[in-house]
């Protein structure tokens, strides 16, 4: 078998080609033909090219006229796609589709990016607060136990506020010192969270206008003997390591403790027909 070296006389690209018995013979254009060694590398290489040896002239023609199309064919937008994120120490690149190129942003540019990122956040707090503000209670063991739960349910339903998340539960030992973290110090931690695990917890979420504040009012102080009457603990307690219920005690708290008890698609989120007489 003979391996050919067909030279363009119009294109100073060269073309190599395989053949069973003499040069092949193609368009009226002018070429010349040069005798290669067995392994076709000599005369390119003397020639200072880079040989490209195919095994075929059909499968040389075949990715000869891809190459030359994708050559043609202007380059993919999307190819180039190169996000950026401003960072406090530069620009830092998402991972794209293959990023050609990337320049940092313009000040006016990152400073648009965070009043953005800023305004997203400023909307998605204010659907947790209003009307929409959230808190977690918990009915501890000593509440399950003596049959309160609906007791309590129905103090913050005459209220007017909305139930969107329940669950009855056996906590497991980490959740209770994670719920807890903010008093391991105390010398009563322990004894806290071997408490919460004695029994059930009805772990609830409750949502309606500043329900954080106002369901620590309707649940009195820590002490049942500083509580006063009519609230749950000034009417269902008598010991301070017997309370009945938890209450979350701020915003961002209760949003740290929903989060731990509960996954957010867990939350039932259902208009109430009774909202217009309860709020303006």
């Amino acid at each position: 078998m003979e391996v050919t070296e067909t030279i363009n006389m119009e294109c100073p690209k060269p073309i190599f080609g395989v053949t069973a018995g003499g040069r092949r013979e193609g368009s009226a254009q002018k070429t010349q033909e040069h005798r290669l060694n067995p392994m076709g590398f000599g005369t390119a290489l003397a020639a200072g090219r880079r040989p490209r040896i195919r095994s075929g002239w059909g499968e040389w023609a075949r990715r000869e006229h891809a190459e030359r199309a994708g050559r043609s064919q202007p380059p993919d937008p999307r190819s180039s796609v190169c996000i950026l994120i401003p960072c406090p120490g530069g620009t830092a690149h998402a991972p794209g589709p293959s990023p050609v190129s990337a320049r940092p942003l313009l000040p006016l540019a990152a400073t648009m990016i965070c009043l953005v990122l800023t305004l997203f956040a400023n909307i998605f707090q204010s659907t947790c607060t209003g009307v929409n503000e959230r808190t977690f209670l918990a009915i501890k063991p000593d509440g399950v136990q003596r049959h309160l739960i609906g007791e309590i349910i129905r103090h913050f339903e005459k209220k007017g506020f909305k139930l969107v998340g329940m669950k009855l539960m056996q906590a497991s030992e980490d959740l209770l010192k994670e719920h807890y973290i903010a008093l391991c110090d105390r010398p009563f931690y322990s004894h806290l969270v071997e408490y919460m695990r004695s029994g059930p917890i009805a772990a609830m979420v409750w949502q309606g206008l500043d329900v954080v504040k106002m369901a620590r009012t309707m649940i009195g102080e820590t002490n049942p003997a500083d509580s006063r009457p009519g609230t749950i603990r000034g009417d269902f307690c008598i010991e301070v390591s017997k309370n009945v219920i938890h209450g979350s005690d701020s915003i961002e708290s209760a949003r740290r403790e929903i989060s731990l008890w509960f996954h957010t698609d867990k939350l039932t989120c259902w208009a109430e027909s009774t909202e217009h007489w309860i709020y303006e």
